[in-house]
């Protein structure tokens, strides 16, 4: 079956990604990716780097940005990508601080936790991206933990575990409106990624749209053909976008480390304004 063209959710060094922006999209252009799209947590800094290296390479890439957000009530966090956002947006750089601000004291949080359990941390890595107001979350807090033994993240730093401590910030409603507030339209990201029953993500899904999403991550890499079906056909009768990704974070990433490693099953993106202009 003939892989998809289009990847719609990219991570760079800028968060939790392994290639700086513009070797990330020189990557993707090698895999064959047309168009595609920046997607770092929390920030926009890449984006201006991307979209110059998309430039000279002949493609397209759109400013887009993913939201790690609340539900109120519900278990775990969900994503939300932005995407044809104006990153260069003075009320969306005010937003991010806010957001930034509350996920960095998170992570001291988690931070004093694991020295409690013992574990002794190097954070210079973490000082470094603060000093250049670069988003810190869990993963960079992993790496900064000296002789951290296999399955350290899964058994510390995940809702249940010792060191996890919570967001209280965004919502996904708030996420919703900061990204059409910037001009964006907004896309639930992998839905079966956090909720494993379908009748869950069927519930969920409305009431995000009841919140104003715009469209669902329905190709996914672990999406099976059972669940594209499900989300598609929701997708299509309430008329919202069906976008799709690989989730790239990098060559050495454990499952997300190829381009356009998603299955379509036959079924059609509807793409709408983060197509191709």
């Amino acid at each position: 079956m003939r892989a998809p063209e289009f990847d719609r959710d990219l991570r760079s060094t800028a968060s939790d990604g392994r290639l700086e922006p513009g070797r990330a999209v020189a990557a993707a252009t090698r895999a064959g990716v047309r168009p595609l799209a920046l997607t770092d947590h929390g920030t926009v800094d890449g984006v201006d780097v991307a979209v110059a290296a998309g430039r000279q390479q002949g493609i397209e890439v759109v400013p887009a940005i993913k939201v790690s957000a609340l539900q109120p009530g519900a278990g775990a966090d969900v994503h939300v990508l932005g995407y044809r956002i104006d990153h260069g947006s003075s009320a969306l750089a005010a937003v991010l601080a806010g957001w930034r601000a509350d996920r960095e004291l998170r992570i001291e949080r988690m931070a004093e936790r694991l020295e409690e359990l013992g574990f002794a941390l190097d954070r210079s890595e973490i000082e470094r991206r603060r000093a250049a107001g670069e988003p810190v979350g869990r993963p960079h807090l992993a790496a900064a933990v000296r002789d951290r033994p296999e399955g350290f993240f899964e058994r510390h730093l995940v809702p249940g575990a010792p060191a996890f401590v919570p967001r209280t910030t965004p919502t996904v409603e708030a996420a919703i409106a900061a990204i059409h507030d910037a001009g964006g339209v907004a896309v639930w990201a992998h839905p079966f990624w956090d909720v494993s029953d379908p009748e869950e993500v069927l519930a969920t899904l409305d009431r995000f749209q009841a919140q104003g999403v715009d469209g669902v991550e329905v190709f996914y890499p672990t999406h099976t053909e059972a669940g594209v079906a499900l989300l598609a056909e929701r997708c299509a009768r309430d008329g919202l976008l069906q976008t799709g990704s690989a989730d790239f974070h990098g060559p050495d990433h454990d499952l997300l480390n190829r381009f356009r490693a998603f299955e379509l099953y036959g079924r059609e993106p509807v793409l709408g304004p983060i197509g191709p202009q």
